[in-house]
């Protein structure tokens, strides 16, 4: 059996037969704390079945702006607990996509299918769920270029093959759409055999990519300037677990990255400005880009020419009035400081999760 083969068997094996809920975590990689969750969060949390609420794993939040009447896919949806939330949040003129390789996982998650959509209120179901492997999101029948926004929550780390995971879903997105997507993170690249230890790898951290490998592998697949929208330090308070980790430290971060072809490699001034005008639900006077752009609605807002380019090319456009253009360059763009380490944003730890 190739690595490959035995890193998916072992995962497989730990959600599918070794962890019946989240009370059986034996670290809190794979936990997403309580506190600050986004706007509406909560209140679609509360429709979602507590079965499947049981077993979810995720160490972030996988809800972006702006999701009315979107097509979005989920990589490693397992019980379906984001989709089902996600699905809320597109409404019935959108749809979510699911796709898990985790047999019980994904009995779980459509069992419940028509319950939620009598919860929600739809008159048909707008979501799907779709058995196979992330790493080979070509073969199952999904629509290349078709989806708004592709999410994922703690599940990258576990793939084999991040860069087929990745250069996968940028052909699934849309031009200017946006993969939107928690996971963990190590402040060093990780000793190889910690990939075939199954906790370990089944709790996000055997498996977790170097934070700068992570920039590298997904500018290599097409998406240039990866924006780091939050991150927190996690903490391993199992002692044999530790004792295997070393000296190694652990991120939950969430990443934004946008298909836009050409996105440059630094932060480049162009003397650009955008205005945000409002009109988001539930972030009517602030939108938040990532860590670094907090813009408030009416405020001329200096940007770099990427950041331009994200606002200006995507499903956020009409939200922006647009000052300037590329006619002019005037330098590294000063400020932006979006491909840097975890360690200089990242929030305390929270031992309290959902």
């Amino acid at each position: 059996m190739n690595e490959h083969a035995r890193t998916k068997n072992l995962v497989r094996e730990y959600y599918g037969k070794v962890l019946a809920s989240s009370d059986d975590l034996k670290t809190s990689a794979c936990c997403t704390p309580g506190a600050a969750m986004p706007v509406g969060f909560r209140e679609a949390l509360a429709n979602v079945h507590e079965e499947v609420r049981a077993k979810y794993y995720g160490c972030g939040f996988v809800a972006p702006q702006h999701l009315e009447g979107a097509r979005v896919l989920d990589l490693g949806s397992g019980s379906g607990q984001d989709v089902y939330v996600l699905a809320q949040m597109v409404g019935p003129k959108g749809k979510v996509v699911g796709v898990d390789m985790t047999a019980e996982q994904l009995a779980v998650a459509r069992k419940h299918q028509d319950w939620h959509t009598q919860r929600f209120g739809h008159c048909c179901s707008n979501v799907q769920f779709v058995e196979g492997y992330i790493e080979e999101l070509d073969k199952l029948g999904l629509e290349p270029a078709s989806f708004d926004v592709i999410v994922s929550n703690c599940v990258i780390n576990l793939s084999p093959d991040k860069a087929a995971v990745l250069a996968g879903a940028r052909s699934l997105l849309k031009p200017g759409g946006e993969m939107y997507f928690a996971d963990v993170y190590a402040d060093r690249r990780l000793p190889a055999g910690l990939k075939d230890d199954p906790v370990l790898l089944g709790e996000c951290l055997g498996g977790a990519l170097y934070w700068g490998d992570f920039i590298d592998v997904a500018r290599d697949c097409g998406f240039g300037d990866a924006r780091l929208v939050t991150s927190r330090s996690l903490s391993v308070d199992d002692p044999e677990q530790a004792r295997k980790l070393g000296a190694a430290r652990f991120y939950s971060a969430t990443f934004r990255l946008f298909n836009i072809a050409g996105l440059e490699t630094r932060c480049e001034d162009y003397g650009q400005a955008v205005i945000y005008k409002g009109g988001i639900a539930g972030h009517e006077d602030v939108f938040e880009l990532d860590g670094h752009h907090r813009i408030e609605k009416g405020k001329v807002f200096p940007v770099c020419g990427n950041t331009w380019r994200m606002l200006m090319e995507s499903r956020f456009a009409s939200f922006f009035t647009s000052i300037g253009d590329f006619s002019t360059h005037f330098g590294v763009f000063a400020g932006c400081g979006t491909a840097i380490p975890l360690e200089s944003v990242t929030e305390k730890s929270s031992g309290t999760c959902c």
